[in-house]
C-alpha cells in the first residue's frame, strides 16, 4: 500500500516499453501489499509491538539496500537531505499507517482494513480541498460522499459491539494517514519520497522498540516477519515508487485497487477469515465508488485534446 501518493499528479509518461514495465511493477506492488494480512496471520508472537519492530526493521533494511543499489551511498544520503520537511511529514504518515496496520490486525479483520483504504484517493481530494482549497470536481464530491457512506456502514459494527471500535478506528486512521501523505506528495511533487518511506519504517521501528515487551521471536516467526517487512512492505514500496513514474496516474491508481480486491481473498483462502455482511456491503460501496471515479478520470485523460479548446495551442 505505501507510495500511492505519487500517482496524484497527471502528466505525460515515457515510451510504450516503459509504460509496460510500469504496469508490471505497479501490479507487483499491489500483489505484494495484498499478501500482508495473510502473512501476518501466520505470526504467533503475542506482542503487536514486537511484530511492528521486526517488520519495520526488515522493511528499512530492504529499502536502504534498494536505494544504495540504485543511487549509490552518496546518492542515497543526498536523497535523505533533499526530502526536507515534506519528506519528514510523509515519513510520519507512513510510520503511523504501517504501525496502525499491524496493531489493527489484532482487533479487526483484514477486509475491514483494506476496504477502508480503498477510499484513500477520494479522501485525499477532500483533504486537499480543506487544507489547500484545491478544486474538487462535482463527480469527485459525489464519490467522496459515497465513500463516507461505505465507511459508516463498516464502522457501524463497532457501535453495536459486533467488532472492536479500536480496530475500526485504527483502520480509519490508516486511510487518513495515507490520504494526508497523498496531499503532501501532490503539493511537493518534485521531492522523491522513497527515502521518506524508509524513514517512516525507521520511525516505526524506533517507537515500537520503546513499547515492545520482548524482541526474541521463534525462527518460524522471524521467517514470516522477514517476508512481512522486506517483501510485503519494502519490495511493495520499491516496485510502486519505480513503476508509478512510468504510467498515467489514473492507471496506477486503478491497478493499485488489486490490493483491496486480493487482500481479503488471500486471508479467506488461507485462513478461512470470512468478512462480515456489513464489511462486505460497506466495502462494496467504497470499492464501487473508487472504480467509477477512476474510470471517469481515465476516460477524461484519454479524451483527445483539441487545439484552442483543451489548452493545446493552435498550430502556427
Amino acid at each position: 500500500m505505501g507510495e500511492q501518493a505519487s500517482t496524484s499528479q497527471l502528466g505525460s509518461t515515457g515510451s510504450t516499453g516503459e509504460q509496460r514495465i510500469g504496469v508490471v511493477l505497479v501490479f507487483l506492488s499491489a500483489l505484494m501489499w495484498s499478501l500482508g494480512g495473510a502473512i501476518a496471520r501466520f505470526i504467533e508472537a503475542p506482542d503487536s509491538w514486537t511484530i511492528v519492530f521486526w517488520r519495520s526493521f526488515w522493511a528499512a533494511a530492504f529499502l536502504l539496500a534498494f536505494m544504495a543499489w540504485r543511487d549509490g551511498m552518496r546518492g542515497t544520503l543526498r536523497l535523505f537531505r533533499e526530502m526536507g520537511v515534506p519528506g519528514l511529514l510523509v515519513a510520519i504518515c507512513f510510520a503511523t499507517a504501517s504501525t496502525s496496520f499491524v496493531v489493527a490486525l489484532a482487533y479487526t479483520t483484514v477486509a475491514n482494513i483494506l476496504l477502508m483504504q480503498a477510499g484513500v484517493p477520494l479522501l485525499a481530494a477532500l483533504f486537499a480541498w480543506v487544507l489547500f482549497r484545491e478544486r474538487v470536481a462535482t463527480a469527485t464530491w459525489v464519490a467522496i460522499f459515497v465513500v463516507i457512506l461505505g465507511v459508516a456502514i463498516m464502522v457501524s459494527e463497532s457501535l453495536d459491539g459486533a467488532v472492536s471500535p479500536i480496530g475500526d478506528g485504527l483502520a480509519l486512521l490508516i486511510a487518513v494517514a495515507f490520504s494526508i501523505a497523498t496531499v503532501i506528495t501532490r503539493r511537493f511533487a518534485h521531492v522523491r519520497m522513497t527515502p521518506a518511506t524508509c524513514l517512516g519504517t525507521l520511525i516505526a521501528a524506533t517507537f515500537a522498540a520503546s513499547q515492545a515487551s520482548m524482541f526474541v521471536v521463534t525462527p518460524h516467526d522471524m521467517g514470516f516477519l522477514f517476508a512481512f517487512g522486506a517483501l510485503n512492505l519494502g519490495l511493495g514500496l520499491a516496485c510502486f515508487a519505480t513503476g508509478a513514474r512510468l504510467i498515467p496516474a489514473a492507471i496506477a491508481a486503478l491497478i493499485g485497487t488489486f490490493e483491496t480486491l486480493l487482500g481479503p481473498i488471500w486471508v479467506w483462502l488461507v485462513h478461512a477469515e470470512v468478512p462480515s455482511t456489513r464489511t462486505i456491503v460497506g466495502g462494496a460501496v467504497i470499492f464501487s465508488a473508487l472504480l467509477v471515479h477512476l474510470a471517469l478520470e481515465f476516460k477524461r485523460q484519454a479524451r483527445p485534446q483539441r487545439p484552442g479548446i483543451t489548452g493545446v495551442p493552435m498550430p502556427d
